[in-house]
């Protein structure tokens, strides 16, 4: 017979996995086979589609949300966008500020410094092209459109620094993804309400 200890072990491991199993995991993971709503889904194919899209299938994948699929015009799936977008920055900050933190070169720690500035103000101008999407798209796409430069920038910096940590790679990957998904969305708002100036 097995000693007591091991017995606990083992039923708390077939209690575990007992209580894992009836979780429904649709809660957990998006069924790949669930579509959306034909009015979101169009949507987000014209949108995943358009011109200045850098990976259709990263914004497929990115906006196949239960919010999105609630978005009921353009405007709505903008300002999802513009909080994707924002809560991606944020993410990717934190990568940076937990690195710089390490020991470094000086150039090492300038090209982080540079990134980490650069996130600060991609934060911001997501947050703030929310607001702008209904009264100023033109405004709005421009905000959007110079988070663009300010990532390539930060991404030079790395380069230039010699820096290699594949975190902050997809993360930069990913910034210019949103900032793509940013820019369509804000033209699409733009040719929609046009302002007379």
């Amino acid at each position: 017979m097995a000693p007591p200890n091991q017995l606990c072990l083992l039923l708390v491991i077939f209690l575990s996995i007992f209580s894992l199993s009836c979780l429904p995991t649709s809660t957990i993971i998006p069924k790949a086979n669930v579509s959306l709503p034909i009015h979101s889904s169009q949507l987000v194919k014209t949108l995943c589609n358009g011109k200045a899209i850098q990976n259709r299938r990263f914004c497929l994948k990115a906006l196949f949300t239960p919010e999105v699929i609630a978005a009921v015009d353009t405007t709505q799936l903008g300002t999802l966008i513009m909080k994707l977008g924002a809560a991606n920055a944020k993410a990717t900050l934190n990568v940076y500020n937990e690195i710089i933190k390490k020991p470094g070169s000086p150039k090492t720690l300038k090209a982080l410094n540079c990134c980490v500035e650069a996130y600060k103000y991609a934060i911001l101008s997501f947050e703030m092209v929310s607001s702008e999407l209904v009264a100023e798209p033109q405004t709005a796409n421009y905000d959007v459109a110079v988070i663009g430069p300010e990532i390539a920038n930060c991404e030079k910096e790395l380069i230039n620094a010699k820096v290699q940590a594949p975190r902050l790679i997809v993360g930069n990957r990913y910034m210019k993804y949103y900032v793509s998904m940013g820019y369509e969305i804000t033209s699409t708002l733009e040719l929609e309400n046009p302002n007379e100036y």
